[in-house]
């Protein structure tokens, strides 16, 4: 069972337990994350889960899709060569211990 820290603004760490499959949007609102909204439930339709990967996992996830590229163009937060939608970071073994970011508004 994978595990995801995701980081708060404000420096507070949060750690949840993910299941293999399951991507960390899921993850992060089974485990009432604040700061992860899924306005669109994990569809790609919006950019309300948006997060910065820790720069010692980024190469680790599969390359960005064309409409996660799109969303991410119109997130809330500024967008940095880390962003990614947190709806699209399929969770599995070799992502354990995955870092995750949140930025300080998602709309």
């Amino acid at each position: 069972m994978p595990s995801i820290t995701f980081v708060h603004p404000d420096g507070r760490a949060q750690r949840v337990e993910a299941s293999n499959g399951e991507s960390a949007m899921q993850a992060a609102t089974r485990q009432d994350v604040s700061g992860i909204l899924a306005e669109c439930g994990g569809n790609a339709m919006c950019a309300t889960c948006h997060v910065y990967v820790d720069e010692n996992w980024l190469a680790r996830l599969p390359a960005i899709g064309d409409d996660e590229d799109a969303l991410l163009d119109g997130a809330a937060a500024e967008r940095q060569a880390n962003s990614r939608l947190s709806c699209q970071i399929k969770l599995g073994a070799e992502l354990d211990g995955l870092v995750l970011r949140l930025p300080e508004r998602q709309t």
